[in-house]
């Protein structure tokens, strides 16, 4: 994941963009990945980790009629954790995250996470369905959030 890392600030810092995490399943393991690089600061502005959907829904300003009808672990919550964390932390892009990394709930398989990254207007999303241990699906879903704002940051050179 380093490797990759390093790629996003490279391109981050070239272009004088800054970036911001909402995480839930992932407990600040994206933001963790990003700031294991000597530069980070230079870019990343800070992260929210927040596991209870009342802070999603407070800091994030998340739907609680779309988190109802939904589910917490969802499209349209992700979606709009991005659009939370550039809010929050005033930056030009996010990644977010929420998922059931361990036990599944209201129907949703474990495993099944949510990820996306992008500015508020253009947010890329994906959900990851295979189920391992709690520890290899956070992992995963870490890996395939940075892997993909990485190829749309180099999409959009």
């Amino acid at each position: 994941m380093y490797k990759t890392v390093v790629e996003i600030q490279k391109r981050m810092v070239e272009r004088g963009l800054t970036l911001s995490t909402a995480e839930s399943c992932t407990s600040g393991g994206i933001a963790s990945e990003i700031t294991k690089v000597a530069g980070s600061s230079d870019y990343f502005q800070g992260g929210l980790v927040a596991y209870q959907d009342r802070l999603k829904e407070q800091f994030l300003g998340v739907s609680a009629e779309d988190i109802a009808q939904y589910d917490v672990v969802s499209e349209p919550v992700v979606r709009q954790m991005v659009r939370g964390a550039c809010k929050m932390f005033g930056t030009d892009y996010a990644m977010a995250s929420t998922g059931y990394a361990g036990e599944g709930c209201n129907g949703i398989p474990s495993g099944t996470i949510w990820i996306a990254w992008g500015t508020p207007e253009n947010i890329h999303t994906k959900c990851l369905t295979q189920n391992f241990d709690r520890e290899t699906n956070t992992k995963n879903a870490i890996m395939e959030a940075l892997k993909g704002f990485l190829q749309s940051l180099l999409n959009e050179e």
